[in-house]
């Protein structure tokens, strides 16, 4: 398997999933080191409660648009 190239993170163009994802980085107080090091920097338990949180905000905001 060859590397990942790390490709920077551009805080102008972002997807709303990709800025979900560092405003949880941010409550759980890794922003710095993302923008610093990149998302590869992190420890797999650090990505592995922003992979949950993520899951758990999705289910959250598809239960409510269909109750809407």
């Amino acid at each position: 398997m060859g590397k990942k190239k790390e490709k920077p993170i551009d805080l102008k163009n972002m997807t709303p999933e990709e800025k979900l994802k560092l405003e949880i980085a941010d409550e759980i107080g890794v922003y710095d080191k993302v923008i610093k090091n990149g998302w590869r920097s992190l420890s797999a338990k650090e990505s592995g409660r922003i992979g949950g949180m993520m899951t758990r905000r999705k289910r959250e905001l598809s239960k409510t648009e269909t109750n809407s």
